[in-house]
């Protein structure tokens, strides 16, 4: 098996892709992916390799994705807008073998230290920009094609980053079995059709964006118009333009269209499925489309280390504030804390277990352990409620996560940038409630004693440090922190 087939048994004249304006044929799209691969293989990297992606919403990034899959190496999703440290701690992680760098990712990209990379064999500029060492895109895909190889069911096909459940970012192993058993347990709802033209907002560094965006969509033959920055009014106009059908995106995207003015019921005229997840889509924003524009926005939930779809309403009734009924081939349980089941009606601690359950974090057997119990349950960290009719609602979080227009932020990562300031002595991060973004990051920092620092100071050197929806967008400079008996700060008592 290898999931890069599913590409390959679609009709050659349908559109797959649709960039910056252009279709992008199945028939074209199969001839660069073989293209690719055959440079990959002919410039050293083999399966079991990695190939990091510093790729926007592009066709640099699907042709090197399915590439990387289809010779057996691991694919590694990277947000190419990171600052150069973020992406220097990732890559140092994964240790690539080759990478392929977009022209928003350059300046990044040569402000890396590269002799860190023991395995690197390949440097691939997308547009042919002034990057290091690099050979450009087009050219190599003028290689001899290369077969799709076999691989194990349990080889990984891709390394996603993810602080969802176990803190500090980790890499998290999903083998060609986990995302490929999510597809088939969408398809059972049978949410997409050969005939659907997808938006594709999503970042693709994203799991939700790679396999339900991009993944889903080439398991059935369906068009994907790749979106490389999101506006609300252009992306009404790509609807009608490109008849558009199914709409997948984080809350934030939905509030944009939601406040476009003058917006209504035709602006989504040829929109049949409209889908959010990661992160809760807010109550108020559901009913008004459903009220203004008639557009039945389906929430769903998941996470990276499940591939990542666990619930979604797509087939039943909507019940605005549910995230729908677990998938087909997916065990849920409500955890209490005893590790009990939640008698019915309680809360409790989502615990799934299925095919799509990630392999664990790369080389971190106790952060593995944490999430994943000796039966295979994995523990999400977050808490719902299931009513008589099957129905889920989250309630809360059992950590202290922030959820940024569906992104994952967590504190810990924040206060280690803040705490390695000279003249910060102690931090303390939170997430609050915002408008247009879900949460946004709040910091509280006492000083070193006879320091100064002023809040635009803190969050510039935390833009040096980690991707800007990390940073705080408040920093408020207090004398003290609350803490506990044992000393650790109370950010319940922050919030």
């Amino acid at each position: 098996m290898n999931l890069a087939s599913i590409v390959e048994q679609h009709p050659a004249t349908a559109t797959a892709l649709v960039f910056r304006g252009t279709p992008i044929s199945y028939g074209e799209l199969r001839r660069d992916i073989a293209g690719m691969r055959g440079a990959l293989l002919a410039n050293g990297v083999e399966a079991g390799d990695t190939v990091a992606l510093l790729c926007g919403n592009s066709r640099y990034f699907v042709v090197s994705y399915f590439a990387a899959l289809g010779i057996g190496a691991a694919a590694v999703p990277l947000n190419l807008i990171s600052p150069a440290a973020e992406l220097q701690r990732e890559l140092d992680e994964v240790q690539p073998s080759a990478v392929v760098v977009e022209p928003a990712a350059v300046s990044s990209w040569n402000n890396i230290d590269q002799s860190s990379f023991k395995k690197l064999r390949l440097i691939v500029a997308a547009e042919g920009h002034d990057v290091v060492n690099a050979k450009t895109f087009d050219q190599l895909l003028q290689h001899a094609p290369a077969d799709i190889v076999d691989v194990d069911q349990h080889a990984i096909a891709a390394l996603i980053f993810t602080s969802g459940t176990a803190g500090a970012p980790r890499a998290a192993m999903l083998s060609h079995h986990n995302l490929l058993s999510n597809l088939h347990q969408l398809m059972q709802l049978s949410p997409l059709t050969q005939q659907d033209v997808v938006f594709g907002v999503l970042p693709l560094f994203h799991i939700f964006g790679l396999n339900v965006v991009l993944g889903l969509s080439m398991f059935v033959g369906a068009s994907v118009v790749l979106v490389q920055r999101f506006d609300p009014v252009t992306a009404l106009e790509t609807f009608a333009e490109r008849r558009v059908t199914v709409v997948p995106g984080a809350p934030p995207v939905w509030t944009a269209l939601s406040q476009v003015p003058g917006v209504n019921a035709a602006s989504f005229s040829t929109v049949r499925l409209a889908l959010t997840g990661a992160s809760k889509m807010p109550e108020d924003i559901t009913r008004m489309l459903a009220d203004k524009c008639g557009v039945v926005v389906h929430e769903g939930y998941g996470l990276t280390e499940a591939s990542p779809v666990i619930s979604m309403s797509v087939g039943r009734t909507v019940h605005v504030g549910s995230i729908g009924h677990v998938l087909p081939g997916i065990e849920l349980r409500l955890v209490d804390e005893n590790g009990d089941d939640a008698e019915s009606g309680d809360s409790g601690e989502i615990w799934v277990r299925g095919d799509n359950v990630f392999r664990g974090y790369l080389r971190d057997e106790e952060a593995t352990a944490r999430v994943i119990t000796p039966e295979g349950w994995l523990r999400t960290g977050d808490v719902a409620v299931r009513d008589d009719d099957g129905y889920l609602f989250l309630i809360d979080r059992v950590k202290d996560l922030i959820i940024v227009s569906g992104f994952n932020v967590y504190p810990a990562e924040v206060e280690s940038v803040l705490n390695a300031h000279p003249a910060i002595a102690q931090s303390a991060v939170v997430g609050v409630a915002h408008p247009h973004t879900g949460e946004a990051v709040r910091a509280y920092v006492v000083l070193e004693s006879g320091s100064y620092l002023d809040e635009e100071s803190v969050i510039e050197w935390c833009q040096k440090h980690v991707a800007r929806y990390k940073c705080p967008s408040k920093v408020l400079i207090v004398e003290s922190l609350p803490t506990g008996g044992t000393g650790k700060v109370l950010r319940r008592a922050l919030r």
